[in-house]
């Protein structure tokens, strides 16, 4: 019983990572993708000219260089960039979950002046936060967003209709459970900076296939992992329990909150259940593909861009813009995605009145 509910906690957090798209959006027909600058020539090396051995320096020397020369900050690729966390307070009680918004830059090189934003998102939330994201896409050239749907898709301001992907429908149905806004209904996508950045369903499904992929496979795998984690004592200390018993309890909504959002502290060994060693669709090649969207922005002259995917996904899109496109990390703002204080506890206690 306790690995079911496991598996199953496991798969709610992968939900809370992965967007899908509403049926009866509407199409139209795709813009161009913008031209790609041309290539440069590359600069040929300059060929190198021998030098004269330096003498070797003493140990005396090697002591006053090290006392002279201040230690090395490690690199932001020595440093993992952390894009969720949970707020707790004096007794560990988790009161808030935020995402990340970090700002890369490039300084220097073929991206000298450009600012790419990493903004990381949970697919159901409180109505507040994703009015803060809504203002915030407003001061971007582009903003890239994820959903898996056919070229050209358009979703209509406060979204319409229900959908029919099992994630999807797992997602709204959270909403209630949980007491929280679902994404695709409060993001306004219908802003002329949004551009699209995922596969589309046949890609995806494509790739799946080419790689041996399947939805039973994910479980299996989820379940898997969760095994693994409770045998190594990793993963989040009795939540799976604790999410079971949320459903029983008066305050459902914010106990469920709490015990799931502890469950997102294991996050990278979660998402490392769907992915392999060559990495996975629902990540790598989704990834691969907004990042070539990004390439094709930068190329069409944009410096100010925002790329708006679960937070499942950040990680290694981090890493691509460190290696890849030579940016640097600039700074980190917190947003407050799911508020999880509990109002009784915050409320004033009346003062008793005296006997008489």
């Amino acid at each position: 019983m306790k690995r079911r509910v496991a598996a199953v906690s496991l798969l709610l957090v992968f939900g809370l990572l992965a967007a899908t798209t509403l049926p009866g959006a509407e199409t139209e027909s795709p813009e161009k993708p913008p031209a790609a600058a041309p290539a440069k020539a590359k600069a040929k090396k300059p060929r190198a000219t021998a030098q004269p051995a330096a003498a070797k320096p003493t140990e005396a020397a090697k002591q006053k260089t090290a006392e002279k020369e201040p230690a090395k900050k490690p690199s932001d690729t020595e440093v993992k960039q952390e894009f969720m966390r949970i707020v707790r307070d004096a007794k560990q009680v988790p009161t808030a979950l935020d995402t990340a918004v970090v700002r890369y830059v490039g300084q220097g090189g073929k991206y000298d002046g450009v600012t790419v934003d990493l903004i990381g998102a949970v697919h159901v939330g409180d109505k507040k936060y994703y009015r803060k994201l809504n203002k915030l896409f407003t001061e971007y050239d582009a903003l890239l967003y994820e959903l898996l749907a056919p070229k050209g898709t358009r979703i209509p301001k406060g979204g319409r209709g229900g959908s029919g992907h099992p994630i999807g429908m797992m997602q709204e149905g959270m909403t209630e459970v949980l007491g929280l806004a679902y994404q695709l209904e409060e993001v306004d996508y219908t802003k002329k900076n949004f551009v699209h950045a995922d596969m589309t369903p046949d890609e995806f499904s494509a790739k799946m296939k080419e790689k041996g992929e399947s939805w039973t496979g994910m479980l299996f795998r989820a379940m898997g992992q969760s095994m693994a984690m409770q045998a190594q004592g990793t993963g989040p200390a009795g939540g799976e329990i604790e999410l079971l018993f949320a459903m029983f309890e008066d305050n459902r909504e914010l106990k469920m909150k709490r015990a799931l959002a502890k469950q997102f502290e294991g996050m990278d060994d979660m998402m490392s259940a769907f992915e392999g060693e060559e990495g996975s669709t629902i990540i790598t090649e989704r990834n691969k593909a907004a990042f070539k969207v990004l390439a094709e922005q930068l190329a069409a002259g944009k410096k100010n861009i925002g790329v708006f995917y679960g937070a499942g996904h950040l990680e290694d899109m981090d890493e691509r813009l460190l290696n890849e496109f030579g940016l640097k990390r600039q700074s980190t703002e917190w947003l407050t995605a799911w508020d999880m204080r509990d109002p009784a506890a915050a409320a004033p206690k009346k003062p008793k009145k005296a006997a008489k």
